[in-house]
């Protein structure tokens, strides 16, 4: 018999990979916890029992402890016992292992997903050669792409100082410039009618792939020859471009592509994985050189104006260069230059001494976006890190349970000679590895999370640059949080489990008493506390949101459809704008369902912005050559019936204002109040700064309520409107060029009855049948057209409440744990309560009490955790107090109502104990 047993037990041995020492020390604890509580008191003690084991198993020469990692065998087999046996003991309990592990996954997932993002948006370098050698000449992003006069802290370069700079700063080995925006552009190969598309494009100088260190994945690259006047227009492709749209086709190198109407040879097709200089939604799908600008037919040739700054610096800086020292020497630069500019009057020239540059690292490219998400992107790895110390804590407390309740069988370790620490190592091997199991599962969570992420933060784009799969630091990073992860919630279970005294758990075996209330109860309070301070986060930025999103306009958003054109993309010039716009307004307001119809240069909260400098009639401050620069929208005859603006005096722009009449202008309540405060503002006229012969060519008809075109968290800007073509013709000829340059539109409005979005294909065909070279660039009803200005707060919106569902489910799981497991712990002592008279109902509201007293202190810390995070929150939030007691009453209340539905499941459970059952319970 004894053959046969040793014969399976090698059997066993090769199959569970387990030592034979393991597998002995098994069989001993088998042995032991088969035998009744009497002969244990009666005959074991620890050394007994030792000694009893070794003669039954067959007189193994002195018991081998069961964990010697000190003096037995060595560090990585040891370790590999311990993973053996913790795999055994997970296996041995599926439910335990299968909650634990989900519950961790969700945790875990979240961070990852999160940790992807910041890690493509914040700390992702750009795809080129030695990133952090590249410096960018400014730190400021604008939403505007030109400005004219001085900057102040200089941040847009005009292409004469960009040039001025680059060949007078020899501490940089490349300087190269690129344009601040990348416009769409209308994209189509010659030889191919009916394959045009819209796409992005972005002039640089000859420079920028070569100061990026990028090599060509087909043809070359731009070359400092490329950008010079009078070289063939050439461009080069990005691999997204060329992969997506043209099927990888070699034959594009020296194909002829018409760019906003002008012919480009593609020479080169750029490395896979650059997205150019800037990390954001749509980046260029062509760049082309500065110099080819001028080839285009739309007002003002920026390049060949050093008075127009719409260039971004960035530069490769040469090793052992001291960047405080460059930045001096390039401000010092810049100053030099703008005092041999005769583009500047008398107080500009006083002002020349305060014009500096600071640099910063560009190692990730110009951090527009970087800027724009990193507050929501903060607040959410701080949330996301809530929801895993949550999740923490309830694997503790199952931990802690499970460790409690096989006291027994951890005495009798401690008394076959196994040491704490040992024991200690054991149990966080297990947690680590539930937590490796659980970061393996949140992974698959968070591939398909980071996508619907990028779906949330960039609404309305048609291509992002960033990656949902999993990547090396993504990987690095689940890997390090799940090890991390495992030792932070196993180790106070494995650290008091190993407290247990062996002769105490030996005479007490059959002992009903929670030895670890304090710790089990501390880890709900804990988790309700979270909780509450997340489900308040949420409300906060549920009514943030909706605050921002329906607060006063001064326009409307309902009925209403936006269309977005270019007439220069389709090839029109000035002098065909007024036969396309006659026929844009008849073809549009007869369409059925079209109550009325308009066309501007902007719409509101479209993210654009044009505006000049003005000097009014008869207010010496603003006639004294101070700048002010009010928005400028060109409308048509019912544009503001179309946006819904109210006339609140005088008239609107109506069919008579035409290119022959009287100059008139219709301004805002703002631009009435900063340039006519307590006057009149009907009848009174001003002109556009820069000329005196012209200074006064509008005469104000009209005044409408504010309405907000840019920032919606700020008041409206000063706007004035003006009919289209009336464009007063200044000496100085830039002037009047900026001033027509503003005569192409950009958005047309329609109100209709119903669905906007159901007009979609009827404006498809309605431009059509006007220019088939006339598409779209995007159609959206301008409901959507403002909802995608708060993408970001969409993202941190949803997912806060998401994760403090979470949050919350998670914490009542864990009350509900702890209750249950003192209802089943304290059996006994119920079964004697209700023996000596104690009602049913005692014992419901005995253990009621007991979850409501958790629930209630966890809300209690709670409230001041959720008042940090509001204040961590404050820049996400918009007309909501940060301490608004109705929504931490309600989180407090939902919290509650969770605390009581946890609790109560196992107090109807107590109140139906057995007296006679409980009494022979053990």
């Amino acid at each position: 018999m004894r053959s046969l047993r040793r014969f399976f037990a090698r059997l066993l041995n090769l199959v569970t990979g387990q030592s034979r020492d393991a597998r002995l020390t098994e069989e001993i604890e088998g042995h032991i916890a088969l035998q009744t509580e009497e002969n244990l008191r009666a005959s074991l003690s620890a050394a007994e029992a030792r000694r009893q084991a070794i003669l039954k198993f067959g007189g193994v020469e002195g018991v081998k402890e069961e964990y010697r990692g000190e003096r037995g065998l060595p560090f990585i087999e040891t370790l590999l016992q311990d993973v053996r046996y913790a795999m055994r003991m997970l296996q041995r309990s599926p439910g335990f292992t299968a909650v634990a592990v989900i519950t961790l996954a969700l945790g875990i997932g979240a961070n990852t997903a999160i940790f992807t993002l910041v890690h493509a948006v914040m700390l992702q370098s750009l795809p080129v050669r030695n990133p952090s050698e590249l410096y960018r000449l400014g730190n400021d992003n604008y939403n505007c792409c030109v400005m004219s006069g001085l900057e102040g802290r200089y941040t847009l370069f005009s292409k004469a100082l960009y040039e001025q700079l680059r060949d007078n700063t020899p501490e940089f080995s490349e300087l190269t410039a690129f344009q601040a925006v990348a416009p769409a552009a209308s994209l189509w190969r010659s030889g191919s009618p009916g394959d045009s598309r819209v796409g992005h494009t972005e002039y640089v100088s000859g420079n920028y792939f070569q100061t990026f260190g990028l090599s060509p994945v087909l043809g070359r690259l731009l070359s400092p020859t490329d950008d010079t006047r009078g070289a063939p227009a050439v461009a080069v492709m990005s691999y997204r471009a060329w992969h997506d749209f043209y099927g990888s086709d070699p034959s594009i190198i020296g194909s002829a592509f018409t760019v906003n109407t002008v012919s480009f040879t593609i020479v080169g097709v750029a490395p896979a994985g650059f997205y150019g200089d800037t990390l954001r939604s749509d980046p260029p799908d062509v760049w082309m050189p500065i110099a080819t600008e001028a080839l285009e037919d739309k007002g003002a040739v920026k390049a060949d104006r050093p008075d127009v700054q719409w260039l971004f610096l960035i530069g490769r800086m040469k090793r052992g260069e001291r960047v405080s020292q460059v930045q001096a020497h390039v401000t010092t630069e810049v100053q030099q230059w703008l005092s041999a500019q005769t583009f500047l009057d008398a107080e500009d020239r006083q002002d020349i001494s305060k014009q500096i540059v600071i640099f910063e690292s560009a190692a990730g490219g110009v951090d527009s976006l970087r800027e724009s998400y990193q507050n929501g992107l903060l607040v959410l790895t701080i949330i996301s890190g809530l929801v895993l110390l949550i999740a923490c804590a309830n694997v503790a407390s199952l931990l802690l349970a499970r460790a409690m309740s096989s006291r027994l069988q951890t005495a009798v370790r401690i008394a076959l000679g196994a040491t704490r620490a040992r024991l200690i190592r054991q149990m966080v091997t297990e947690g680590v590895l539930l937590a490796l199991f659980g970061g393996a599962a949140g992974l698959l969570l968070a591939f398909s999370g980071t996508r619907a992420l990028l779906l949330m933060a960039f609404r309305g784009a048609h291509y992002v640059p960033i990656g949902a799969s999993p990547s090396l630091p993504t990987l690095g990073f689940t890997l390090t949080i799940s090890v991390l992860t495992g030792v932070v919630f196993a180790t106070a279970p494995a650290w008091m489990s190993s407290q247990t005294n062996p002769n105490e758990a030996l005479r007490n075996a059959r002992s009903t008493r929670d030895r670890s209330p304090f710790a089990r109860k501390s880890l709900v309070v804990l988790q309700t506390a979270l909780s509450l301070a997340l489900l308040a986060g949420a409300g906060l930025l549920v009514e943030s949101l909706h605050n921002l999103e329906h607060q006063k306009w001064g326009f409307v958003t309902n009925g209403r459809l936006i269309i977005h054109v270019d007439p220069s993309l389709a090839g029109y010039t000035a002098d065909r704008l007024p036969q396309l716009y006659s026929q844009i307004e008849q073809r549009f307001e007869a369409l059925p369902g079209v109550l009325s119809a308009s066309f501007s240069t902007h719409s509101p909260m479209d993210g654009l912005k044009t505006g000049f400098g003005i000097t009014v009639a008869g207010n010496p401050e603003f006639n004294a050559g101070v700048e002010h620069s009010p928005s400028l929208l060109r409308v048509s005859p019912h544009y503001f019936q179309t946006v819904g603006t109210r006339l609140l005096r005088g008239r609107v722009i109506n069919e008579h204002d035409a290119a022959n009449s009287r100059f008139v202008a219709v301004v805002n309540e703002t631009f009435a109040r900063n340039f006519l405060p307590k006057q009149d503002p009907l009848g009174k006229t001003f002109g556009i700064l820069g000329d005196a012969s012209h200074s006064h060519d509008f005469e104000i008809v009209g005044v409408v309520e504010d309405a907000k075109y840019q920032n919606a968290r700020k008041p409206a800007d000063a706007t004035y409107f003006v009919p289209f073509f009336q464009d007063p013709v200044y000496k100085d000829a830039s002037t009047t060029k900026n001033m027509a340059s503003s005569d192409f539109i950009n958005d047309i409005e329609l109100n209709v009855a119903g669905d906007p979005n159901r007009m979609q294909s009827s404006a498809r065909e309605v431009l059509a049948n006007i220019d088939p070279d006339l598409v779209p660039l995007k159609i959206l009803s301008l409901a959507d057209q403002v909802s995608l200005n708060f993408n970001e707060e969409h993202l941190v919106e949803r997912l806060t409440v998401f994760y403090g569902l979470l949050a919350m489910a998670l914490a009542t799981i864990g009350l509900y744990g702890v209750i249950a497991y003192m209802v089943v712990r304290r059996t006994n002592e119920m079964g004697v309560r209700m023996a000596l008279g104690a009602q049913p109902w005692d014992i419901f509201r005995a253990v009621m009490r007991e979850g409501g007293l958790l629930t209630l202190i966890g809300i209690a810390i709670g409230l001041g955790a959720g008042l940090g995070l509001a204040r961590l929150m404050s820049t996400l939030l918009y007309g909501v107090a940060l301490t608004d007691a109705w929504i931490f009453a309600a989180a407090a209340a939902i919290l509650a109502a969770a605390g009581c539905a946890a609790s109560y499941v196992p107090a109807r459970r107590a109140m139906r104990v057995d007296p006679m059952v409980a009494l022979r319970y053990e």
